[in-house]
């Protein structure tokens, strides 16, 4: 790119986020207004004329949006999903999006949620013994890994169960053993609005259909941009295959056995099928499929040092994986338009991100806390550029606009064109004994 460009690229980005800044001090509803009581889950045939904001005016308009140039390849033809969203993982640049914040019924994909806000609670080594009670209000036809009653499990295998079979029952042992589902629910609520994903609200922990339960392209892929900050987030929703404990039996020489059985992952751009392969630089994240949802899925890939998140949300054509091929093709595209494309918006930060905290401080990529569950927030977190951030950032934002200090805007502007909130090295392909 010649100098000049160069140039007016960083003038354009630097007044983008001068302009992010100075709107911190107007408390604009930036996001659409969260459920009250129960509305319905089933959305309308097309999406609302209004949506949130949340990340940039253009992401609440319906339709597709791109800045396509000279140089940035066509979007595919053969995507048919309601809604999508294609964006850099580490800068939070949102490549394009397609109705990105189009509320609609999120299925397992709100496992990553469950995920994000329960990991850190208990150690992967605590064990549980299932009672009757942990297991009660699974809905019919649930995905499920296995759990038996009266059985000894670990967290460990718990947390295989959620994101290798999708297991609602592995869902609510966790919930049973975090108070309850009502608190569990509770707490995912509070950690979506916490991440700024405004547009989710929970009503089930694993994801089944419920009226009121919705999410949205945008905040799923928030969502699993804070899930993997974290190390046992990123080993789980990597694993291809692994070994789940089996029930307790009596062989035919009257021994106590206990044998374990092998569980395969169900994201199928990670573990391949029938015409489909795996998806080259897959590292997770999450599917689901309900009869309200249709399928759903976050995906997460990284080629030549660029890593990608894409979320496709109830593709309407009908196609055998249809989903993970949608998801593909916008992951080709978005590897191929990196670098080329103007992003339309970003992926905001959580709401706790200190905005003077110096980029790189956290070099492990963990978002703060210990232990194998890696933290409970995402506040060690960096902003991403022109990000409405927390309070403290937008104090700042707001006390130099009335102050007039235009220069000292433009410097910290052009430190947040610069933030990043890196993502660690991620996983691929892991298969567990």
């Amino acid at each position: 790119m010649p100098a000049p460009k160069k140039t007016a690229r960083r003038s354009l980005l630097v007044t983008s986020a001068v302009l992010s800044s100075l709107a911190l001090a107007v408390p604009a509803a930036v996001a659409a207004p969260k459920p009250s009581g129960s509305p319905s889950s089933s959305p309308s045939a097309t999406p609302p004329a209004s949506m949130s904001t949340v990340g940039g005016a253009r992401l609440g308009r319906p339709g597709t949006q791109v800045n396509l140039a000279s140089g940035v390849p066509v979007l595919p033809k053969d995507v048919s999903a309601r809604s999508w969203v294609v964006a850099d993982a580490e800068t939070g640049d949102v490549l394009a999006a397609h109705n990105a914040h189009w509320r609609l019924a999120p299925a397992s994909t709100l496992k990553m949620l469950f995920a994000d806000t329960l990991l850190p609670k208990f150690p992967r080594t605590a064990k549980h013994k299932v009672v009757p009670s942990d297991l009660a209000g699974i809905g019919p036809g649930s995905s499920m890994v296995g759990i038996k009653e009266e059985e000894t499990y670990t967290v460990h295998d718990l947390w295989l169960g959620v994101f290798l079979r999708s297991g609602n029952d592995a869902v609510r042992v966790l919930s049973a053993m975090n108070n309850g589902v009502e608190n569990t629910v509770r707490e995912m609520n509070e950690h979506a609005e916490e991440l700024q994903a405004l547009d989710t609200h929970v009503v089930s922990p694993d994801g089944y259909d419920a009226e009121g339960q919705v999410s949205s392209a945008y905040d799923l892929t928030l969502i699993a941009r804070s899930g993997l900050q974290k190390k046992d987030f990123r080993e789980y929703c990597s694993t291809v295959s692994a070994k789940f404990p089996g029930e307790t039996k009596k062989d035919k020489k009257g021994k106590t056995v206990r044998k374990p059985f092998e569980i395969q992952n169900t994201n199928r751009l990670l573990s391949g099928d029938v015409g489909l392969p795996a998806y080259q630089g897959i590292a997770g994240v999450k599917n689901g499929n309900t009869t309200n949802a249709g399928s759903t899925f976050t995906g997460v890939a990284e080629r030549n040092g660029k890593v990608l998140l894409v979320t496709v949300m109830n593709p309407e054509k009908s196609e055998y994986n249809g989903v993970y091929k949608e998801t593909a093709r916008l992951l080709d595209w978005g590897f191929k338009a990196a670098g080329k494309v103007q992003p339309v918006g970003e992926l905001v930060p959580p709401k706790s991100a200190q905005a003077g905290e110096r980029p790189g401080a956290n070099p492990s990529g963990e978002a703060g806390g210990s232990g194998d569950g890696g933290s409970g927030t995402a506040a060690g977190a960096k902003p991403v550029a022109g990000a409405p951030g927390a309070d403290g950032a937008g104090g700042m934002g707001t006390a130099l606009g009335i102050a007039g200090g235009v220069l000292v805007l433009l410097a910290g502007a052009a430190f947040l064109v610069n933030r990043r909130w890196p993502l660690p090295d991620l996983v691929r392909r892991r298969s567990r004994p």
